[in-house]
């Protein structure tokens, strides 16, 4: 292996390594020092986070692509890591947000009151190493193990909070969501390397004829994890009760796991059928689009980030739909726009949402509270922390110039490049630009909501007017990634061009011609500055024509009450109302109500919920269902040892059976 090779693997192993040195060794310090427990914790994550992010920086500059193997004594298991520019690329965001959440948490959680600091650290750096190894193992008995191992760290930290019973449900929701798509992964992976009797990577074949059923599993099993329509019924339940930081890390890295998994398949199985490509498709388009209604209809404010990152996930989703129509119809500009925007929509999607989530937990953090409805005013109150959550609402909605636009820019343009190709292609191009442009004007909808009503007017209760701005330890980490969402917005077009050995990974040897890869960034990047200075001129001509009026404050228009009070504001369920009550045949909101009596009536109270659709209408009947059969078995459960003793020799029996005729 070259020099650099060893290098790059070094750090790689020398950050999981530490993460969990350094997460086990704050675990056994948490009860007899908490500051040492911190310290050890929070730096053991800063410091292997940034090892880690330099290691996938330059491996995806580098374009390196090399496996390491080491003998693992476990049946058809080795420890068998690899990086190449897709692993590399997912690594970036992975790092960059881990570490950034990790100094968040110091000032988020202090005091810790009473609360083991230890176990905290313990489980978040065991994320992080498990997302690492996730996201570069080369063998499917390693992945599985990884996969399982953050599945659990990320439990644990959800449920974090238990003292909440809304917070162990929450967690439950997750765990059962997990494990059913770690079902599918398992039969993913059997079949994949059932034919050379290895689970190595390298030694996958595809069984004639299975590579449709192959992906499926894998849509369903990745899919859960991602967050994608209707499999996403855990992630506005555990996004919420998980603290903030968890929470950015989840939405803005760990479900990208899911993704990865996705397109790592894509890898693996080679040409699919070309139904896949129209279900990825629809799939996206169906979260997006759904994401983004019930993402308006909350009045919590990290549920509704939550319902957002599906929403985010459907426009990545259709971004590599995209892309593998534009690989099935032999449209090499297509593909390559198609994976290209959808990728980049990852990167984006981690800086912009973990700024979001990081500002909800600045905001829960200084009011106690994620209502709206009891929100408003702080952006006078907490002017550091409202212009990071501005920044991050502008570049979830795709505003120019930050990041997010330049992702659907791309997924923008490949769906253009489709009407050159006509027929299916064309077809295809066309759905992605409507999902895109629907999508596009509820998320605007949804963070003008969620800006206004939080940041904007007059508090609305007590706690936020006594609302404050939070410490250093937090601010800067929001400051950094709202600074980041600007630069990659202005440079984020040249990434389409070291973007291209991942890209290339997905949509085989095609690629842009050498003249698009350097006139395509020139002209994403010429197209924002064109936009900043209309903006600039724009302002610079509103203040030459007030420059001869006298400018003055006064009150806002009362509508002849004396003495209006901040109960006369728009509410959040108020402000999303013309939009949501269009949409009630599909978000189906629950109200109650006791309107006004008489002439002059005491009390009234109105009370709106939207619960997943998904969840009550498909998953919780399917679920009584399997409890009602099930429950016909409880029979079984004698009591008595000696009868399990008696059930394990019976199937022992049977699978010695199984065993000798085959």
């Amino acid at each position: 292996m070259p020099l650099e090779g060893v290098y790059l693997f070094s750090f790689l192993l020398g950050a999981v390594v530490l993460l969990a040195a350094t997460g086990i060794g704050s675990l056994l310090l948490g009860r007899a020092s908490e500051r040492w427990s911190v310290a050890l914790g929070a730096g053991g994550a800063g410091i292997s986070c940034l090892a880690g992010l330099a290691m996938s920086v330059a491996a995806l500059l580098l374009r390196f692509q090399k496996t390491s193997v080491v003998p693992w004594s476990m049946p058809s298991g080795s420890f068998s890591v690899g990086l190449d520019p897709l692993s590399a690329f997912f690594l970036i965001p992975m790092f960059l947000l881990s570490g950034l959440a990790a100094v968040y948490s110091i000032g988020y959680f202090k005091p810790w009151a009473g609360r083991n600091p230890g176990r905290f650290w313990f489980f978040y750096n065991l994320l992080i190493a498990s997302m690492a190894l996730v996201l570069t193992a080369r063998n499917g008995v390693l992945f599985l193990v990884a996969w399982e191992t953050m599945s659990l760290a990320s439990f644990f930290l959800v449920v974090f909070d238990d003292e909440e019973p809304a917070t162990q449900k929450a967690g439950w929701v997750y765990l059962v969501a997990t494990h059913i798509g770690t079902a599918f992964l398992m039969a993913l992976f059997i079949l994949l390397g059932r034919t050379n009797g290895s689970q190595d990577f390298a030694a996958f074949a595809v069984p004639a004829g299975s590579a449709g059923l192959l992906f499926l599993l894998a849509l369903i099993g990745f899919g859960t994890k991602a967050g994608l329509f209707p499999l996403h019924v855990w992630l506005p339940e555990a996004h919420p009760a998980a603290p903030s930081p968890v929470s950015a890390v989840m939405s803005g890295v760990m479900i990208k796991t899911g993704i990865y998994g996705l397109v790592r398949t894509l890898v693996l199985v080679g040409a699919v059928p070309g139904w896949c490509a129209w279900l990825v498709l629809a799939a996206g388009a169906a979260s997006g689009l759904l994401g983004a209604l019930f993402a308006l209809a909350q009045t919590d404010l990290k549920r509704l980030l939550a319902y957002s990152s599906v929403e985010n996930i459907g426009i990545i989703a259709i971004g590599l739909g995209l892309g593998m129509l534009g690989v099935q119809y032999g449209s090499p500009a297509v593909a390559m726009l198609g994976f290209a925007g959808g990728l980049l929509h990852v990167l984006n999607h981690a800086l912009f949402k973990g700024l979001l989530f990081l500002g909800a937990g600045a905001v829960v953090h200084a009011t106690g509270t994620r209502d709206l409805e009891r929100l408003g005013g702080l952006l006078r109150r907490m002017p550091w922390t409202g212009a990071a959550f501005l920044a991050g609402a502008a570049a979830i909605c795709g505003l120019p110039p930050f990041n997010g636009f330049i992702g659907e820019f791309l997924i923008y343009a490949g769906s253009f490049q489709t009407v050159l190709g006509g027929g299916g292609l064309a077809l295809g191009g066309l759905a992605s630009m409507v999902a895109l442009a629907l999508i596009g004007g509820l998320a605007v909808a949804v963070f003008t909501k969620a800006f206004g009503i939080a940041f904007l007017g007059e508090p609305r209760s007590p706690a936020a007017a006594a609302a404050h701005e939070v410490a250093p330890s937090l601010r800067w980490p929001m400051s950094v990634l709202a600074a980041l969402c600007l630069a990659f917005g202005l440079a984020a077009g040249f990434a389409v061009r070291w973007l291209e050995p991942a890209v290339a990974m997905l949509s085989g040897p095609v690629a842009l011609p050498e003249a698009a890869r350097w006139t395509f960034p020139v002209s994403v990047v010429s197209v924002l500055l064109v936009l900043m200075a209309l903006v600039v001129a724009l302002a610079a001509f509103r203040r030459h024509l007030l420059a001869a009026r006298s400018v003055r404050e006064t009150v806002t228009w009362d509508c002849g009450y004396a003495a209006p009070t901040a109960r006369m504001q728009y509410t959040a369920t108020g402000f999303s109302q013309p939009l949501t009550h269009g949409a009630q045949a599909i978000l189906r909101p629950q109200t109650e109500s006791h309107l006004p009596q008489g002439i002059f009536p005491r009390a009234a109270s109105f009370h709106s919920a939207t619960p997943d659709a998904a969840r009550e209408r498909l998953f919780d009947p399917l679920f009584l269902l399997c409890a009602n059969l099930l429950g016909r078995l409880r029979w079984l459960q004698q009591g008595r040892v000696h009868f399990y003793i008696l059930y394990i020799v019976v199937v022992l029996m049977v699978l010695l059976a199984w065993a000798l005729r085959s």
